[in-house]
């Protein structure tokens, strides 16, 4: 089938949603900063480096796992991934149009791109996450931009329960795809 992208602001559900759809027996990729924020503070560093050399490990990460991810038969979920990596470079240090072209053509996803809306009830900060929720709707809106920019549908996700909307994307594919 395809690759399909799971994005939004911090702590909108995203991982949530990554693990229901795991449950229910589909791939899924994790996205990279948690990660990389996780190692740095593990190391005694700082959360993150600059933006542009953040921005660049997470694409580099998000492309190696994008490239170790065999499509098959069923949908495979990335939490955010190689277009949200892209859209942050874009931000702080922008490639040239040409290499940002490449890119976008290089690692295509699903056209319909699943955005999980800024939710302030479900919202909070931990070790990886410590964006304001202020600042999880400013990415928000930076996203959908973004993904419109870059020619993909945006879904919005509605605020119901994970397991309600894991059926909402689900039904969603299924649709679009039909």
């Amino acid at each position: 089938m395809a690759f399909v992208v799971l994005t939004g602001g911090p702590g909108a559900g995203k991982t949530a949603l990554l693990s229901e759809l795991g449950s229910r027996g589909y791939a899924t990729v994790d996205e990279s900063a948690r990660a990389i924020i996780a190692e740095r503070v593990a190391g005694g560093l700082s959360a993150r480096p600059q933006l542009p050399i953040f921005a660049r490990e997470i694409l580099r990460r998000d492309i190696e796992k994008y490239m170790c991810v065999a499509p098959g038969p069923e949908w495979i979920f990335f939490d955010r991934g190689v277009l949200d990596a892209l859209a942050l470079l874009q931000e702080v240090d922008p490639l040239p149009m040409e290499d940002l072209q490449r890119l976008l053509s290089a690692y295509p996803f699903h056209a319909l791109v699943f955005i999980l809306p800024p939710w302030e009830s479900i919202y909070t900060n931990d070790a990886e996450r410590d964006q304001t929720f202020a600042e999880a709707v400013h990415v928000h809106g930076k996203l959908q931009r973004w993904y419109h920019s870059c020619g993909y549908r945006v879904h919005e996700v509605p605020r119901l329960s994970v397991q309600q909307r894991a059926d909402h994307v689900v039904q969603a594919l299924s649709q679009s795809d039909a």
